[in-house]
């Protein structure tokens, strides 16, 4: 039973340290001279970073994915608190069903935002408002680690659904 636990939370650290990446990371869509996220693009040649703001197009779309991102990441967190609060208040036998939840949440937060950011990359990439072209890059290895992230999150909310507390 222990090394299920353990199992348990290294795949929870795991979860959460992926949202963190993904969300955090300059890499959502890369090209060969830049790379760009939800925050900021940035020239590789040059070493300049510009920061995303309201004069971009589809900036309502951008604030969409950073916060259902920084969402998904705190539900993450919050369910991992949750879980360890209820291995010691859950009497023998419950299920996990807040931290289920908790997780689950976490994890249509980070559909949500790697969907958007699917259905809208076209619009995004074709802003004026970039210094270079980056329409012709693609999807970064942060954008990639946001889908790993949803399954893992998916994986471990219907684990702690099914999981009971054991002696």
């Amino acid at each position: 039973m222990l090394i299920l636990l353990a199992f348990i939370i290294v795949f929870h650290i795991t979860s959460a340290a992926l949202l963190f990446i993904s969300t955090i990371d300059n890499a959502w869509w890369v090209g060969d001279n830049f790379s760009t996220d939800v925050w900021s693009m940035c020239a590789t040649n040059t070493s300049t970073c510009m920061a995303i703001t309201d004069q971009f197009t589809e900036y309502q779309s951008i604030q969409a994915v950073q916060a259902t991102m920084i969402l998904s990441t705190i539900f993450c967190c919050v369910a991992f608190l949750v879980f360890i609060l209820q291995l010691f208040r859950l009497k023998q036998g419950e299920r996990f069903v807040l931290t289920s939840i908790i997780q689950l949440l976490s994890c249509l937060c980070v559909m949500i935002a790697a969907s958007i950011y699917t259905d809208r990359h076209e619009e995004l990439h074709k802003s004026n408002e970039y210094r270079i072209e980056v329409s012709k890059g693609q999807y970064g290895y942060s954008f990639v680690l946001a889908w790993i992230a949803f399954a893992f999150t998916l994986i471990s909310g219907v684990m702690y659904l099914v999981l009971r507390k054991r002696k």
